[in-house]
């Protein structure tokens, strides 16, 4: 793959991980695009990955804190950092047992085409738009419960489906139980890391269970770089000017790429 291709995917995943687009449909997009590939794995893996390191280091606190609450919870000991760690944890178990049914019966291969992507892109667009201009927004993310986590997790689990948007249907589940934009991102993006990091290292598997040259090294580790780069900057962009701007032009852009799709698909 050229330095260019790699530039492309690299940049469109980390914009688009943390947006309420689909950055999986836009993967697929761009796989389709550009045509089947051997590497196609493999990078999407390493562009997941260098994303996710973006969420880490930007919300390091909370992170810190999580992983401070894990050895809480093994100690049996109440505190904020314990209910966080508990709350991800409730958070991901949805996920993971849904991501499970769908790999073993050969679900989730059915679920990758440009029909699939359109529908859902619209609708949970328009399920956007909804919780934004209908919830009110009273709640920070500190008084996230582990209630809150299981509803969320259970609508993570639904992104599982190319199209859905894992950070769009967290952030859509938040503002329907009532949390600010920021506070809704927030919670979005601290959920994302451990069931990106869980869906990552089993691809990754995956990947090592066949031959890897030092070419596709090399291409990974640059996609990872380059994924990382723009993930923090869309990531800290996104977070400054949520408190200005609302999730419409994100609903907007989602109706017309679903309409695009639908159109192509059907034609």
């Amino acid at each position: 793959m050229t330095f260019f291709q790699l530039f492309i995917l690299a940049i469109v995943q980390g914009i688009t991980e943390f947006l309420p687009i689909s950055s999986s449909a836009h993967l697929i997009l761009l796989h389709e695009i550009g045509g089947p590939s051997a590497d196609a794995l493999a990078l999407d893996v390493a562009v997941h990955l260098g994303s996710i390191l973006a969420v880490v280091l930007y919300f390091r606190p909370d992170v810190v804190a999580a992983f401070a609450g894990l050895g809480h919870l093994a100690k049996r000991r109440e505190s904020p950092q314990a209910r966080l760690a508990l709350g991800l944890v409730i958070a991901t178990l949805p996920a993971v047992a849904l991501g499970a049914v769908l790999a073993l019966t050969g679900w989730i291969e059915h679920l990758r085409n440009a029909t699939v992507i359109g529908w859902m892109m619209i609708v949970f667009g328009l399920l956007l738009y909804v919780a934004h201009r209908f919830s009110p927004e009273a709640r920070p993310a500190s008084d996230w419960r582990l209630r809150d986590a299981l509803i969320m997790g259970l609508w993570q689990a639904v992104a599982l489906i190319p199209g859905v948007s894992r950070s769009g249907i967290t952030m859509t589940s938040a503002r329907f139980l009532g949390f600010e934009r920021h506070s809704a991102a927030k919670v979005a993006m601290l959920m994302s890391i451990p069931v990106t990091l869980a869906t990552g290292g089993l691809l990754a598997l995956k990947v090592l269970r066949s031959p890897v040259g030092l070419d596709l090294l090399r291409d990974a580790a640059i996609a990872a770089v380059l994924a990382f780069a723009a993930a923090y900057l869309a990531l800290a962009l996104m977070m400054k000017l949520l408190s200005r701007v609302s999730f419409t032009p994100y609903v907007i852009y989602r109706l017309i790429l679903g309409v695009v799709l639908l159109v192509l698909a059907y034609s």
